[in-house]
């Protein structure tokens, strides 16, 4: 069972990597390991060294303590059904807000409009 905090760790490599638009393979030939290594680091199977961690957050362009924001040890938890489950959920949170700041800036209040008003007439999951 992974620790909470690779499964935080993990997490936050994954959200930056998506944030920043980037794939497994670009990171893991910035970082020298294998695509496989990257994704066991996300999945938080493999656990990742201190100048792993310091490799990765200079190629995301991060401080490492990135990394550790959030994590509170009283809420954690190693539940690796809910890890995975907001994996997908994350990913489109961040595709949308890509997405929006391709938004011409004088037509993104029309979108906001638009999300607000879908978000006051739609039943919540």
């Amino acid at each position: 069972m992974p620790h909470p905090v690779d499964i935080h760790v993990g997490k936050r490599i994954r959200t930056r990597r998506w944030a920043v638009d980037e794939t497994q393979k670009y990171l893991a030939e910035k970082v020298g390991v294998k695509c496989q290594q990257i994704q066991n680091y996300e999945m938080a199977s493999n656990r990742v060294s201190a100048s792993r961690l310091w490799d990765i957050s200079k190629v995301l362009g991060v401080d490492v303590t990135y990394f550790f924001e959030g994590f509170d040890p009283k809420q954690e938890t190693s539940d690796t059904h809910e890890f995975h489950r907001t994996a997908s959920q994350e990913k489109e949170a961040i595709a949308l807000v890509q997405s929006y700041y391709k938004i011409p800036k004088h037509q993104r209040p029309i979108f906001l409009q638009l999300a607000k008003s879908l978000t006051d007439n739609t039943p919540a999951d």
